[in-house]
């Protein structure tokens, strides 16, 4: 008799999950925390709420901050509120002006009939004024749920840092000088998910090289509530890469089926959107 076929995969990924040992994991958040200061940045997805329950560990009141750019799934907001509430955040909401819909719908290329206009570029409006302001607040460092496996650009990101570190380290033991074909474990680890950008802010993506099974094996172990986005994208048979919580136009998904996907799941969202931005249709 196979007793294995009834067995809840959730229950099973929970099993896993508090099998993994986390305390290096949170000692190292800590110690980023301790080094620069900063923020979460939470967003909502798996991602960065997984790594917003790991800093809660080294710091129970870490701040939190949601860049609200205007265009998030209707859920989000309630979804980040219930999840402040009951975990007692401390989270700022840090609103885009304009929004992104704005600069979306004044500059004219999302509506054939419409003139071009000079607007403000967004991601200046959306991601770098928003991030400075965070830093202003709350310090140069910053923890988000970037992981490697979600696209090439993002591996080649961490590969390109982890180098960097590798070659700036000036511990022998850890980095002995000489060229070396791939980084080790032990310097994996120690320097892995680390971003220094020219403006001196210093991100850390603790999940950085991350499975999506693991992450979902967290959120199980943990009882994590996850964003309602997710469940109605899985009741309409998106593939795993298309199960995204982020910005409802973004450049680097409406190639991969967003917008189709809102479409079935937020009929209303998507009409909305199509009366700002007819050209959203050219997508589906």
């Amino acid at each position: 008799m196979n007793r294995s076929a009834g067995l809840d995969p959730t229950t099973l990924q929970a099993l896993r999950g508090r099998g993994r040992d986390t305390r290096t994991l949170i000692n190292q958040i800590a110690a980023h925390l301790d080094a620069h200061d900063g923020y979460v940045a939470l967003s909502g997805g798996k991602d960065s709420v997984v790594v917003a329950h790991l800093a809660r560990q080294a710091d129970p009141n870490v701040p939190m901050v949601w860049f609200d750019a205007g265009l998030d799934l209707p859920e989000t907001r309630p979804y980040l509120e219930a999840l402040a509430n009951d975990w007692s955040l401390n989270l700022t909401v840090l609103t885009s002006h304009p929004s992104g819909l704005q600069v979306l719908a004044s500059c004219g290329a999302w509506d054939h009939d419409a003139p071009n206009r000079p607007t403000p570029e967004l991601a200046e409006v959306l991601i770098d004024a928003p991030a400075r302001h965070a830093h202003h607040l709350f310090g140069t460092g910053e923890l988000w749920g970037v992981r490697a496996s979600e696209s090439a650009g993002r591996r080649h990101m961490y590969a390109t840092q982890l180098r960097r570190r590798i070659t700036e380290c000036p511990d022998p033991t850890c980095c002995p000088p000489g060229a070396r074909r791939a980084p080790t474990p032990a310097q994996r680890h120690a320097h892995g998910g680390q971003i220094h950008r020219t403006d001196h802010t210093r991100a850390y993506g603790p999940i950085w090289d991350w499975a999506t099974d693991r992450v979902w094996e967290y959120v199980a172990a943990h009882d994590i509530p996850a964003h309602p986005a997710y469940a109605t994208l899985q009741a309409l048979g998106a593939p795993e890469h298309a199960q995204r919580v982020s910005s409802i136009v973004s450049g680097a998904l409406l190639e991969n089926g967003r917008i189709t996907w809102l479409r079935r799941g937020w009929p209303q969202t998507y009409a909305a959107l199509l009366e700002q931005l007819p050209r959203l249709a050219e997508f589906v």
